[in-house]
């Protein structure tokens, strides 16, 4: 998948590739989600397929009403019925996003099947929220209705009636305007929420309680009698202090899909959570890294010094994963300023293979050194592709998902940072690797290589010892990230950034700081991604985004 087109592959444990909505779920009610949580039609079209070449439909002629739609239905109360947050027995409720905008013809059978979906469970399983843009002209910051009339009545005509609406706006709605969309839209006042522009994302939650967004949850669900009031004591402090910090730290993102910042939204996030704890406000320089090389300066010599000044006037640089060749010479000449000039430095997947390129070719003297994805024919291959991956298919063959990494000395910064654990669980996206080949020639000549997998061969954590902070790291730490728990080495790379890596490595890391799911008040929730369903019984949907996330 094109981050440029779908913004960043968010892995699961199981190895699922998933749409980024599924991390904005795991990071906000700090959840595990499987490949199931997403239906694509693909998968839906897929399974119905190979149920017609079993002979499962018995010849009968196969078409999207009612066998697509029923496959959808089917897929829903599967998933749906599974515990996503470690709890055992079957959630009390479960949340769909139904993504795209109503009137597009990729979404027609799942609108269809939620629509037979909702008649058949009947209501008080099944809560409809709509979200909507309610557009201000800036002129005269007037609040425009009309999408939000035309896009309900777009709603009902496909058969779905919506119980909740959420107006998206940049300013909260005037009492007028909310009055106005619930006569035209049948929507009552109290079910009508504005989610206005706010400081910062941790305030939704809040912005969501204070209009008793919940209340009208639980009102179209019947569940007023079991719920008690959301517990967002931890988002109200976390949020207060975002809002607070005003000293900043900044981090030079030296990546290749820099033009659009989704593709790197998990890496974002994982340093949102390292720099609140370590007080200080979070300034990202994106950097282009063909904008350091050398070729740049000859083509266009203002943007390369403006990649090198902004590299120069970073407190910490990060290389971010990524694939191809475009752009690596200069993750190469990103990596080696850092190393050179003692500048805090973190390396994920691809930004660990050029850090171990690098070291190759300036302290070895392996001039040549290089990965086979780029030149595959080096004398002195570094990275090398991995011996069960498959050159001819490339969807879903690389190594992916949780694996675990086991620290081989408890001295190095790694380690201490995760707790002075013996080993741990990252997710991992990968087809290339270090070449177990080298890793004693360049552990001889000063690299540590402090976390492998299992076997022993197989290079997952590699840092420098005499450095204030350079590490790299074969897997995706950012992906498990969250709130309340920041990943461990991007805390490590604040800290280190704001002189306090020290301290933190003296007295520990802070403990958890606090991550509240109090999104709802249900007793003993359960979560799962996409669609309510009490009892068996779907009890909502979310519709927004692209794709469908049960």
């Amino acid at each position: 998948m094109s981050p440029f087109e779908h913004g960043e592959v968010y892995v699961l444990d199981d190895g699922g590739e998933v749409d980024l909505d599924l991390g904005n779920y795991e990071r906000f009610l700090d959840i595990k989600l499987t490949r199931d949580n997403n239906i694509t039609t693909g998968k839906i079209y897929q399974s119905v397929i190979d149920k017609e070449r079993r002979g499962d439909y018995l010849g009968k002629t196969v078409q999207v009403v009612p066998h697509i739609t029923d496959a959808i239905q089917e897929w829903i109360e599967r998933v749906a019925v599974i515990p996503v947050d470690g709890k055992e027995g079957p959630p009390d409720v479960c949340v769909i996003e139904l993504g795209g905008t109503i009137g597009d013809i990729e979404s027609m059978p799942f609108i269809e099947a939620l629509g037979q979906f909702s008649y058949r469970v009947g209501a008080g399983n099944f809560c409809l929220i709509h979200v909507s843009l309610v557009p201000v002209l800036s002129v005269v910051g007037e609040q425009k209705t009309k999408p939000t009339q035309h896009s309900v009545r777009g709603l009902r005509s496909l058969g779905l009636t919506p119980n909740i609406l959420a107006c998206r706006s940049t300013t909260e709605l005037d009492e007028n305007v909310m009055e106005k969309i619930s006569r035209f839209c049948h929507v009552p006042v109290d079910n009508i929420i504005t989610l206005y522009d706010v400081s910062n994302i941790w305030r939704i939650p809040l912005l969501l309680r204070d209009q008793k967004a919940h209340e009208a949850i639980l009102r179209v669900l019947n569940l007023k009698g079991v719920a008690r009031e959301p517990a967002l004591g931890e988002w109200t402090s976390r949020a207060e202090l975002c809002d607070k910090l005003h000293e900043p730290v900044r981090v030079a993102m030296v990546g290749k899909y820099t033009g659009l910042s989704d593709a790197y939204l998990s890496v974002l996030k994982a340093l949102v959570h390292a720099s609140v704890p370590c007080h200080r406000k979070l300034c990202i320089d994106w950097i282009a890294a063909g904008d350091l090389e050398c070729e740049t300066a000859k083509e266009n010599l203002d943007n390369y010094k403006k990649a090198w000044k902004l590299l120069k006037g970073a407190d910490a640089i990060l290389v971010p994963g990524g694939f191809g060749d475009r752009g690596v010479e200069g993750k190469i000449l990103a990596a080696r300023y850092a190393r050179e000039n003692r500048i805090p430095f973190l390396g994920i997947c691809l930004g660990m293979q050029i850090a171990v390129i690098e070291f190759a070719r300036s302290i070895v003297g392996l001039l040549d050194a290089n990965s086979t994805e780029f030149d595959p024919n080096t004398q002195n291959p570094c990275v090398i592709f991995m011996p069960e991956g498959s050159k001819t298919h490339m969807g879903g063959t690389m190594r992916l998902g949780s694996r675990r990494t086991y620290f081989q000395a408890a001295d190095c910064k790694s380690a201490k940072l995760y707790g002075n654990q013996r080993f741990v669980d990252e997710r991992h996206r990968h087809r290339y690797e270090v070449n177990p080949d080298m890793v004693q020639q360049l552990e001889n000549a000063g690299l540590s290589f402090t976390g492998k997998d299992e076997s022993g061969r197989r290079m997952e954590i590699v840092e420098l010892p005499n450095h204030p902070y350079f590490v790299g790291v074969q897997f995706h730490p950012e992906f498990k990230s969250r709130p309340g728990k920041p990943s461990a080495l991007f805390l490590g790379l604040i800290a280190a950034a704001t002189g306090q890596l020290e301290t933190f490595l003296k007295k520990g890391v802070p403990k958890t700081w606090g991550l509240s799911n109090g999104t709802s008040g249900l007793k003993s929730h359960r979560y799962v991604n996409g669609s309510k369903l009490a009892n068996g019984s779907l009890d909502g949907i979310y519709s927004k985004g692209n794709g469908i996330h049960v």
